[in-house]
């Protein structure tokens, strides 16, 4: 694990925000549709936390509903209907906490969408 203090170590991966909001521009039919969003960059840590079988053959399973814990420096724009992308892989989030309540770093736990 990592202790206080040591949260630089663990920020290995690049990952980008992503969003669902509203276009600035009109379609043909003259609404401004919804369209993913880049929010922005972060620096962050992935953490395997657990995951469901999808099949019970033992040879051929697969992990559906893996989750993960995203750790990274604290920002106050990340909500759980956002979701991260880290080296082409899609992590949803599910929830958001400031473990220590010091705006020093959020824990960020998400799911893998396959």
């Amino acid at each position: 694990m990592y202790r206080k203090g040591r949260l630089s170590t663990l920020l290995q991966h690049e990952a980008e925000i992503h969003a669902n909001r509203k276009a600035t521009e009109m379609n043909e039919l003259g609404q401004f549709p919804i369209v993913d969003t880049v929010i922005g960059n972060l620096y962050c840590g992935v953490i395997p936390q657990t995951g469901t079988l999808l099949s019970g053959r033992v040879a051929d399973t697969t992990l559906a509903r893996t989750t993960h814990k995203i750790v990274c420096r604290y920002r106050d724009d990340i909500t759980p209907d956002m979701w991260l992308i880290i080296e082409g892989q899609r992590y949803d989030i599910l929830y958001v906490m400031d473990p220590y309540l010091n705006k020093e770093r959020l824990e960020i736990f998400t799911e893998v969408v396959i």
